[in-house]
């Protein structure tokens, strides 16, 4: 009886990964070009909680020392409880390791990870490194060590992590790259990567400039060695017709110092007539820098938040790249279990991506809802 749980919550993750996908078109209608649903967790969690109910409502086999109680409540005012034995699912463990801090962007991923977790009854250990390649080179061997069932990492610092995601693969543990490591996945042993291609996010950037008429374009990366960042801005620069220059600032995590060197390279170029942040945070701090320097600007950014949000609904900014980081969060613990419980692997050897998408003024109203709900 404990084998057809098990199949019952391999069968349920399947539907519920297929309730995400499924709901790709109708998010297109709602928000324009966004690539992968926003509805898509909600019919997601809609799906696990059919799950669990149809995994724990199935009877319960004596023995074992572990169990967990499951109440079914009816329309009577009486209540029956029944213990039941914990299945395998409730027993497995995936690591979520990434190079995020606490900011805007990542604390929604963490929480698309979560979820992804208590939808489907496993336990999701999540740690962020703060851009510190041998800090979360440590994450992952730990991981390792604890002997844990699934490895989510983000690939921002390939050479501080390449050694460590190749351990864990040899240990017989699963791991699936997410946000960065599109182009590397593969030749570390990852099953797939979930996320956006950078240089193809980039592409669509330069071609929004052309489109809105920008010659010079100032990329602004907000971290020294995150290879994501770089993508992007080259990406952009082979599709801009103009010319791209790049500076790095100090980081999001100090936003004085790094207003401060957007304004200083703003006044040292004055044929700079657009900005291209690819983080959210550089976006909206090059928009108080125009506003300082008096500069008549077109600005556009990689993620969401809700200061660049507001800054495109008030004319100030253009654009902003969605690569719906809340699903990179969810699927890769979702594609992690059915790999652990059913032997599933997805991409066919490419990534799964979530972007990229753009949010302009046409559909910023529609995303906005959703990241105040803190899921985009």
């Amino acid at each position: 009886m404990q084998k057809s749980r098990v199949m019952l919550a391999s069968l349920a993750a399947i539907s519920l990964f297929t309730s995400a996908c499924s709901s790709d078109s109708k998010d297109k209608a709602d928000s324009g070009t966004t690539t992968a649903a926003s509805a898509a967790s909600t019919a997601a969690t809609t799906a696990a909680t059919e799950a669990t109910t149809a995994a724990t409502d199935a009877p319960a086999t004596t023995g074992g020392s572990d169990t967990t109680t499951a109440a079914t409540a009816g329309t009577t005012a009486e209540t029956t409880v029944e213990t039941v034995e914990a299945t395998g699912g409730q027993d497995i463990t995936i690591a979520v390791i990434t190079h995020g801090d606490d900011g805007v962007f990542w604390s929604v991923a963490q929480k698309g990870a979560e979820q992804a977790g208590e939808d489907l009854g496993i336990k999701v250990n999540y740690q962020g490194a703060n851009n510190d390649g041998a800090v979360e080179a440590g994450y992952i061997d730990q991981a390792v060590a604890d002997g844990v069932d699934g490895i989510a990492v983000s690939l921002a610092d390939p050479d501080a992590l390449e050694a460590s995601v190749k351990a864990a693969v040899a240990a017989g543990i699963p791991v699936i790259t997410l946000n960065s490591g599109s182009d590397l996945f593969k030749e570390l042993g990852a099953i797939t990567h979930v996320g956006q291609d950078e240089t193809v996010a980039g592409n669509g950037a330069g071609e929004q400039f052309n489109e809105l008429g920008a010659t010079k374009v100032l990329c602004v990366k907000q971290e020294q060695t995150n290879v994501g960042l770089e993508a992007r801005c080259n990406g952009a620069d082979d599709t801009f017709d103009g010319e791209v220059v790049q500076i790095t600032t100090s980081g999001d995590a100090d936003p004085v110092a790094s207003q401060s060197e957007i304004n200083a390279a703003l006044a040292a170029d004055p044929d700079i007539d657009a900005v291209f942040g690819t983080g959210p945070v550089g976006a909206h701090l090059a928009v108080l820098a125009a506003e300082e320097l008096g500069r008549d600007l077109i600005i556009g950014a990689v993620d969401l938040s809700t200061d660049i949000l507001a800054d495109i609904k008030e004319g100030t900014a253009a654009f902003t790249i969605d690569q719906q980081q809340y699903l990179q969060g969810y699927l890769a613990v979702v594609f992690l279990y059915l790999n652990v419980t059913n032997a599933n692997t997805v991409g066919g050897g490419l990534p799964v991506f979530t972007g990229p998408g753009f949010v302009t003024a046409e559909n910023v109203d529609a995303v906005s809802s959703f990241v105040d709900a803190g899921t985009r």
